[in-house]
């Protein structure tokens, strides 16, 4: 791991250089860290990449944040700081790292070449039971999240099971805050401002942020390509690796 001080606090990442040309961002949704984007940044992946713990998450320390703005915000700074140490003019995001993926397009000075947002959307609302569940009985909330039809929609035990340690590591302070953030999101009125070229990308089993998030996507930011990959759900670049790196390999290729 490598790390970058900003901000009075120090956030990691993982690098790697697989390829030719600047890296590729990967930012984590809910409670994960940079192992989600494993078969990304690998030698199989999609190019050189850098894949960051957000504040709170993986190997970066915690501070305290209110769920919302304030930790959108402060997720932002760690991107950028990320991005500016790396060289990386291409941000990918899944689920909540999407949301600040976008937050970083229309609130931070970062020149940008393109967006990959998976398994996101303008709106990131979250139901009033799941938020409670993840507050007063969190272990319960990790399994719900992993019922069929939403992270994963036919993935196998280990890669169930590795997706839940994620998680369970995070802990629920963080991983609830994370969620009350994602129910707080919502650009939908300002993505006429994103002009760099998007991707939007999802499963077709995708119960979290349906298919429906994405097309929304596709028809309201300026400059987006959708994909609706077949056989996968919400962590589709988990669910179907190769489908996935081949759809964003070429469409950073145009």
């Amino acid at each position: 791991m490598e790390y970058v001080d900003h901000h009075g606090r120090e956030t990691a990442y993982r690098a790697t250089d697989f390829g030719d040309g600047a890296p590729v961002l990967y930012i984590h949704g809910s409670g994960g860290y940079h192992r989600v984007w494993t078969q990304q940044y690998g030698p199989d992946g999609v190019g050189p990449a850098a894949a960051v713990d957000l504040t709170g998450h993986g190997e970066s320390a915690d501070i305290d944040l209110a769920a919302g703005i304030e930790t959108l915000d402060a997720y932002a700074d760690d991107v950028v700081a990320v991005a500016e140490e790396t060289g990386a003019r291409t941000l990918v995001g899944n689920s909540l790292g999407g949301g600040v993926a976008l937050w970083v397009a229309l609130e931070r000075d970062l020149p940008l070449d393109a967006l990959v947002l998976c398994g996101t959307g303008a709106k990131l609302g979250v139901g009033d039971d799941l938020l409670e569940m993840l507050d007063s009985a969190f272990e319960a909330g990790v399994e719900a999240v992993h019922s069929p039809g939403l992270l994963f929609h036919d993935a196998d035990q280990e890669t169930v099971e590795r997706s839940k340690e994620q998680l369970l590591e995070t802990g629920a302070k963080v991983t609830a805050r994370d969620f009350r953030t994602c129910d707080a999101f919502d650009v939908r009125d300002r993505l006429d401002e994103v002009e760099v070229p998007a991707l939007a990308i999802t499963g077709e089993h995708d119960g979290m942020t349906p298919p429906s998030f994405t097309e929304y996507l596709g028809e309201h930011l300026p400059n987006c390509e959708t994909a609706i990959l077949e056989d996968c759900a919400h962590l589709s670049m988990v669910e179907r690796p190769e489908a996935w790196n081949e759809q964003v390999r070429a469409f950073l290729a145009d």
